[in-house]
């Protein structure tokens, strides 16, 4: 067993960490406050080929997997800059599309994706039904060559930064009359697609939408896949490259927190003259906090191997344990770090406060922490399903 980087991999570490370095929490902070995007990060990231890494060379991509992908988000979010749209744009909608898109839509949609100059963000989850895709209300139905959508979704981020939106539907099966999952493309422009935006507790540059879809016109060419046998398929595709990313990124935002408290508490002297992180009081917390962003980490690195093997199954059971572990330990480290600065935890200046909503939300999305324990108690433990 080997926990080492391939040359390679720590070269895109090392290059994605002084990246997100230049740019920083700061710059972070200061694109949310203003109601603006991470334009110039993004675009860069693109240009520099790290939005790319897990899209096929002959897409313009990296050639790389999900290993690499998780190590981008990772290194930015340790920097202070966590990018939700790397979750839902190069891991889900770059991997359904190449896994099981059509040619014309790989050659379409994929070269834009690995440069960054195209962003397809992923419409699930609904205002009644959650992300419980048996209940999905948003419904396709041909007419003619056409197909013609019907819903509304809800939470979907940075709807207003993107070119396309993928949407998860059911559509009706002919034959046996059941309802099926089916994904489409959708350009955001499109007649009848429009959205309002959620206020959120959560300072972030990528915005949260409610969705409208009102009879959405839509060509033949816009269905995933050949038919709608690939829509199953293709939804579960998507699921393990959300889950290790965003642990990925729950990883990196918890060694951001932990660093600059540990900075704090080496440097910060009150009683006698001995820094506060001299006391076992204050070091304590951080290492416990330390000790379970690492632990979260090497879930996520077992998760990233297994997807990258083609173990789809293990890779399931690994990425959602990494999601749970990650996002436990991200909300942990961000606490921490507020509680052992005191009041200048609190400030905007000393740069973690500003987290604490992210992390918090890093508890219940994609998937809540209780449906990773349903997922676990019955996959693993062999319980009998509980809902």
């Amino acid at each position: 067993m080997n926990f080492d980087l391939t040359p390679e991999q720590d070269q895109l570490r090392d290059a994605v960490r002084a990246l997100g370095k230049r740019y920083g929490h700061r710059y972070f902070v200061e694109k949310a406050k203003a109601g603006e995007h991470t334009t110039e990060l993004w675009n860069e990231a693109g240009r520099l080929g790290y939005l790319g890494v897990n899209i096929p060379t002959e897409y313009g991509g990296g050639g790389g997997g999900i290993t690499e992908l998780a190590i981008v988000c990772e290194e930015l979010a340790a920097a202070g800059c966590p990018l939700l749209l790397l979750v839902v744009s190069p891991a889900i909608a770059a991997t359904v599309i190449n896994r099981h898109g059509t040619d014309e839509q790989r050659k379409r949609h994929l070269p834009g994706l690995a440069d960054g100059s195209q962003k397809i963000v992923f419409a699930i989850t609904e205002p009644e039904a959650g992300s419980n895709f048996h209940r999905l209300g948003t419904v396709a139905r041909r007419d003619g060559d056409d197909w013609v959508l019907s819903g509304r979704k809800c939470y979907i981020s940075g709807v207003d930064d993107a070119g396309h939106v993928l949407v998860v539907t059911r559509t009706e099966d002919a034959v046996s009359g059941k309802l099926k999952p089916a994904l489409f493309i959708v350009p955001t422009d499109a007649a009848g697609l429009t959205w309002s935006k959620l206020d959120m507790e959560i300072l972030s540059p990528e915005n949260q939408f409610l969705l409208y879809l009102d009879d959405v016109r839509l060509p033949g060419d816009a269905l995933v896949g050949e038919s709608v046998e690939a829509g199953l398929p293709a939804l579960f595709s998507g699921l393990n490259p959300e889950r290790i990313t965003v642990a990925a990124m729950g990883a990196g935002t918890g060694r951001y927190a932990i660093e600059r408290a540990s900075e704090y508490t080496a440097t910060r002297a009150v009683w006698g003259g001995r820094t506060i992180g001299s006391h076992q009081g204050v070091s304590h917390p951080l290492a416990h906090a330390a000790v379970q962003v690492e632990l979260a980490r090497l879930m996520i690195q077992k998760a990233s191997l297994l997807y990258d093997a083609g173990r789809d199954l293990e890779a399931g059971v690994a990425g959602n344990m990494a999601k749970y572990a990650a996002g436990e330990a991200a909300a942990l480290a961000v606490d921490t770090a507020v509680q052992v600065h005191g009041g200048a935890g609190m400030t905007t200046e000393y740069g973690v406060a500003t987290l604490l909503g992210a992390v918090r939300a890093g508890r219940i999305a994609p998937v809540s922490r209780e449906m990773i324990l349903n997922f676990v108690a019955q996959h693993v433990l062999g319980q009998d399903k509980s809902y």
